[in-house]
This record gives structure tokens, C-alpha cells and sequence, in this order.
């Protein structure tokens, strides 16, 4: 069974079982699946500030709490028991562009190359450790939600503000993965 477990899920698996939250979510307790709200409500639980935004009943949304800190104790049971004592597998032609930029080390699941505190202090490392977290969190703000928020609960609902919250979270993938990440490797 374990070995079951460390296999990676095909898409008609993993992909069911992640859109049957939502209608778990919603029948058994009438909630939002969405993880970047989180940072609100222990924002609005541990600062207590005069802000208008952390002004509600974070209480109430508690759970959502409890749903966060199972994902990160999932992640740190799945990175002890499930590791993979070998190279992540990627694609071979993808694996000669990435080392024409220097990254060759598949050991874990982020080259190390690029995300560690000796990269920190590298421009190429600062854009996309720093700027890449700033853009990440603007955007959510921005976008008033994650891609799981949107693109699974949202699209569920059929809310027209997260489809086309989808469309742009998977145009800016697109843009970075293909335009923009190539210039920042090549600094």
C-alpha cells in the first residue's frame, strides 16, 4: 500500500479527489475552499491592530485554520515517510534546456540552484525568490483569492470572476514559464 502512496497519482485520481472537497466543504458545513484567506484570518487573530480589513469575526472561519495546518503537517509527514530517495523525474528535453542556465542538481523538489540563501543575494535570485513572492502575494490580493480558491471552488460555483481569474492565473503561468523565466535564468 505504501508503495501506492509514493507513486505519483494519474490526473483521472488526484484531480476527482481534489474536486470532491468542494462539495464536502459545502454539504457538511456550508464553506469556501481556499487557502490564501488563511493568512487573513491569523493576521486578524494575532495583530491586534486597528486595520478595517482584520475587523470581523475571524473566529468563525476557524477551521479553515485547522485545514491549513493539516496541509502543513501532511507536507512534513509526506517529506519523512514518502520521500523519494532518488532524482525527480523530468522530462530529458526539458532537462537540457534547464542546463544550458546552470541547473542540474534534481536531488529535491526546487533546484538548489535557485533557491537558497547564497541565490538570495544574486539579482537572479532576489527577482525570483523576493520580487516572485511580492507578485504572488499582490496578485492573490489582487485577484481577491488563490488558484485553488478561484480555480476549484470558484469555477465549481460558476463564478464568472474566478473563471476569469483562471484564465489569467494560466496566461501568466504560460507568459513566465515560456517568455519571462528563460531572460531571468539567463542573468
Amino acid at each position: 500500500m505504501l508503495e501506492i502512496i509514493k507513486e505519483p497519482w494519474p490526473w483521472y485520481i488526484a484531480g476527482p479527489l481534489i474536486g470532491l472537497t468542494v462539495p464536502a466543504l459545502l454539504i457538511l458545513g456550508n464553506k469556501s475552499f481556499g487557502i490564501s484567506s488563511s493568512l487573513r484570518h491569523i493576521c486578524a487573530a494575532c495583530i491586534p491592530a486597528n486595520v478595517n480589513f482584520f475587523k470581523y469575526d475571524w473566529k468563525k472561519e476557524s477551521w479553515n485554520l485547522f485545514f491549513v495546518l493539516g496541509i502543513l503537517f501532511g507536507g512534513m509527514i509526506a517529506s519523512y515517510f514518502l520521500i523519494n530517495p532518488g532524482e525527480v523525474l523530468v522530462n530529458p528535453k526539458l532537462k537540457a534546456e534547464l542546463a544550458t542556465y546552470g541547473i542540474t542538481d534534481y536531488s529535491n523538489l526546487v533546484p538548489t540552484q535557485l533557491m537558497n540563501f547564497e541565490s538570495l543575494l544574486t539579482l537572479k535570485g532576489f527577482i525570483l525568490i523576493v520580487v516572485g513572492g511580492f507578485l504572488v502575494g499582490f496578485g492573490t490580493r489582487y485577484a481577491g483569492g488563490c488558484t485553488s480558491g478561484h480555480s476549484i471552488m470558484g469555477i465549481s460555483n460558476l463564478q464568472w470572476p474566478s473563471l476569469v481569474a483562471t484564465i489569467c492565473f494560466m496566461a501568466g503561468g504560460f507568459l513566465m514559464a515560456n517568455v519571462i523565466l528563460p531572460i531571468i535564468l539567463s542573468l
